[in-house]
């Protein structure tokens, strides 16, 4: 039988997440030479980690909460036409809740599917399947994504097409490609699987 406790004062407040609080990734900062419209193409343009894992990640190492099983946590803020382009957690859900605004997913690669959600509105996206996104709407989104699965090593799993790694060396060049093959896998577009 598992013995239940308590948690003390302190380990209360290490589990706590504030909104106010929250600092975007800590990524952006390591990065911030990189052009806004370059990284504008990989991220969401505001990312406030909640929740992370104590390993690598796309995400950074700055978070309220560290260590929750296996689970990442973030709020995006996405300006109007802005979002992420196709890409792939290969270990790991990704589950996403508009929390305003209206924003539009992409499916597949080459892109097969359309999903528009609203306020309140989810998308769990399962393993090992481009999916990109944007906000369709006039006005910022705010979207809530929770990453789950395999805790140990599994947040460094993310993949984008070839086509991405080539459209960012066109208009970005190879420094600002190079960069970002540092954070993410650039895997050839014939590795997708169905639709």
């Amino acid at each position: 039988m598992t013995s239940i406790r308590t948690l003390s004062t302190e380990e209360v407040q290490a589990r706590v997440a504030r909104y106010s609080s929250l600092q975007p990734m800590s990524i952006a900062k390591d990065l911030e030479w990189v052009p806004q419209e370059a990284m504008d193409v990989v991220y969401a343009r505001t990312i406030l980690p909640m929740i992370l894992e104590d390993q690598k990640n796309p995400f950074g190492k700055t978070a309220p909460v560290f260590g929750a099983g296996g689970l990442t946590m973030y709020i995006s803020v996405i300006p109007p036409g802005q979002g992420p382009c196709l890409h792939s957690h290969n270990n790991t859900y990704e589950t996403f809740m508009v929390l305003e605004g209206e924003i539009e997913y992409e499916i597949g690669d080459p892109v097969a599917h359309l999903v528009r959600l609203g306020k309140y509105d989810a998308f769990s996206c399962p393993p090992a399947v481009y999916r990109g996104f944007r906000n369709v709407g006039e006005g910022v989104a705010v979207q809530l994504t929770v990453i789950t699965g395999e805790s140990e090593g599994a947040r460094d799993d993310v993949s984008m097409p070839a086509s991405i790694a080539a459209s960012i060396e066109r208009d970005f060049g190879p420094k600002v490609t190079a960069a970002f093959r540092d954070v993410f896998t650039f895997a050839p577009a014939q590795e997708a699987v169905g639709s």
